[in-house]
């Protein structure tokens, strides 16, 4: 499976979110809402969630091993690095 395409988002002002993330995998799938997280032991990639009726949060779809999460991140982290900063006082929209 290769990665094929990403979108990086990068947002201001919301506190350890700094960026929402779209990847295409092979022309033909695409997990949207990856956030980019600065967090305590530093920056990671957060699968795209939804919280659950007992108010936990859970991964709606997330790498199966350890392999290939290494392999999404580190994809996600350079093309987050890459990514030019938004322009002052712009807002994301979903």
């Amino acid at each position: 499976m290769k990665i094929t395409d990403i979108l990086v988002k990068k947002v201001q002002g919301e506190g350890r979110l700094k960026a929402y993330v779209s990847v295409t995998f092979d022309n033909c799938f695409a997990v949207h809402n990856m956030k980019v997280i600065d967090g305590k032991n530093g920056i990671f990639v957060a699968m795209p969630s939804r919280k659950t009726n007992k108010g936990e949060f859970k991964d709606v779809a997330h790498p199966i091993n350890m392999e290939f999460r290494t392999v999404l991140q580190d994809f996600v982290l350079e093309a987050y690095a890459k990514a030019p900063e938004p322009p002052e006082g712009e807002v994301y929209e979903e």
